[in-house]
């Protein structure tokens, strides 16, 4: 999943409305009471409450400064830094086993494709084991696994999973107890692998420090409609920008959940699978770390996949995403800020990326506090000028902040087309900032009050497998 991209909120609405408020509000009084120099706030409802929703904006305002100031970083940083891909020189070792998980519930219309893509990967057929792990599906994925099986003899290995505690983390869990390789590497059904993926994923286990790999997840169907080309655009500055910047850095990488090795020894070593979680990758990727092992991003290891074509599909996505993401916020974050082994530089990274979730109901309320003080508290500040010269500085870089990230993921791709939908990528933040708004909500009351459990939402799929593919025919695709 691609939790880290979603600190990119549309903070122009809040900042340009109380920027708005603080420059004519104070404008207004200096004129009236032509006083240009001190610091004050009034209000029909008495100075406490103007106070306070004054430090609650400013609070709001220093958090998104924050978040643009570090997706600035790491946009500047891609552009004009210092690049690090320090395995992608590995193309020719002796390669380790490896034991390959598809995890599939009720992937009828995709899992064909994606095994049939794995049996063309040029990693040493001798070292590797597909296992779809068939988690209780009551579709025809069965027999669809089991005809891919019977055209590559030897190849697959199913694991049909018929009872057990429901949720990909329990299948793989079940799963891992079943195998004998040192390392596993991790796919969703719709999943469709490049060539070399497997060995870009595996040259960083070399070094022996690696506890996990993720590589970059690119649209396969980009030209459905409006959604897809926007999703395109968010993976593009999430993996391209993002992730390679926290690589180039040397701060917090993510493990996805997908497209992902990971070495079992350290799976071990941090408490293995957690059944209980709704972003077993989230969780995972912070285990390993206040468990000191490092996880790399391979920007080459590309993986193709189906991105929702509904706004419905794409919410509910949003907002599973978002309550497994502030799960993991909740239980990692006071050990993050306590361990002293991580530099400060990851400790704060790590932190901001545990929080980026929280952003969309901070960016809700900020617009709440802008309404609420433009009409019930008169700001006197230092002097309009230091307004005017902030407002021109936030025109100018604050509201660009995230469509400078894709416009330089998109630079970066060498794809200069796609950089025509950007004005439209506002509308996939406001749908995202919504669902996840509604989400946290959720997750704070209802879910709470009520006691019920997380449940899974499984994503559409869109896609129909095609004609079997033909093993006598090295290098044909479905």
């Amino acid at each position: 999943m691609i939790s880290h991209f979603f600190s990119i909120v549309p903070i122009a609405m809040t900042r340009g409305v109380f920027l708005l408020w603080t420059l004519l509000v104070p404008l207004h009084a200096w004129a009236e009471d032509d006083v240009a120099f001190s610091i004050r706030a009034t209000s029909p409802l008495g100075s406490v409450w103007a106070w306070t929703l004054g430090g609650l904006m400013g609070l709001v305002m220093l958090l998104l400064a924050v978040y643009t100031a570090r997706h600035y970083l790491f946009s500047l940083n891609r552009l004009f830094g210092r690049q690090r891909h320090p395995y992608a020189s590995i193309v020719s070792a002796d390669w380790p086993r490896v034991t390959i998980f598809v995890a599939a519930h009720n992937e009828e219309d995709v899992i064909q494709d994606c095994l049939e893509n794995l049996m063309l990967v040029d990693y040493p057929v001798d070292r590797m084991v597909v296992v779809p792990v068939n988690d209780r599906s009551s579709d025809g994925t069965r027999a669809i696994i089991d005809s891919v099986i019977a055209r590559f003899p030897g190849r697959i290995v199913p694991f049909h999973r018929v009872d057990g505690k429901p949720g990909k983390a329990a299948a793989l869990k079940d799963a891992t107890e079943r195998i004998d390789t040192d390392f596993i590497i991790v796919f969703d059904a719709d999943y469709m692998p490049s060539r070399g993926l497997i060995r870009r994923l595996m040259a960083p286990f070399f070094d022996p420090e690696i506890g996990a790999v993720m590589g970059r997840v690119v649209p396969h169907n980009v030209g459905a409609n409006l959604l897809t080309r926007l999703l395109d655009l968010e993976r593009a500055g999430g993996y391209q920008v993002d992730q390679q910047a926290r690589m180039n850095l040397g701060l917090v990488p993510q493990y996805g959940g997908t497209v992902g090795g990971i070495r079992i020894s350290a799976l071990e070593a941090v408490g293995g699978w957690h059944d209980d979680v709704l972003a077993e990758d989230t969780d995972l990727t912070y285990r390993l770390l206040l468990g000191g092992w490092r996880t790399v991003y391979h920007n080459r290891a590309e993986c193709y996949e189906e991105v929702p074509q509904s706004w419905a599909v794409r919410m509910r996505q949003i907002k599973r995403w978002s309550k497994g993401h502030n799960q993991a916020m909740v239980r990692h974050a006071g050990a993050l800020l306590r361990n002293r082994t991580l530099t400060l530089t990851e400790k704060l990274d790590g932190f901001l990326l545990l929080g980026v979730y929280m952003m969309s109901p901070i960016l809700l309320m900020g617009w709440v506090l802008s309404v609420l003080m433009y009409f019930t508290v008169s700001f006197q500040l230092l002097a309009p000028a230091l307004l005017m010269i902030a407002f021109m500085a936030h025109s100018a870089l604050g509201n660009f902040a995230a469509f400078f990230e894709i416009a330089t993921a998109v630079h970066l791709d060498r794809s200069r087309q796609r950089v025509r939908l950007l004005a439209f990528s506002f509308l996939g933040f406001i749908v995202s900032a919504v669902a996840i708004a509604r989400s946290v909500l959720e997750q704070l009351l209802l879910d709470r009050l009520s006691g019920s459990k997380f449940h899974w939402d499984k994503t559409v799929r869109y896609r129909r497998a095609e004609a079997p593919l033909n093993p006598a025919v090295p290098g044909t695709l479905p």
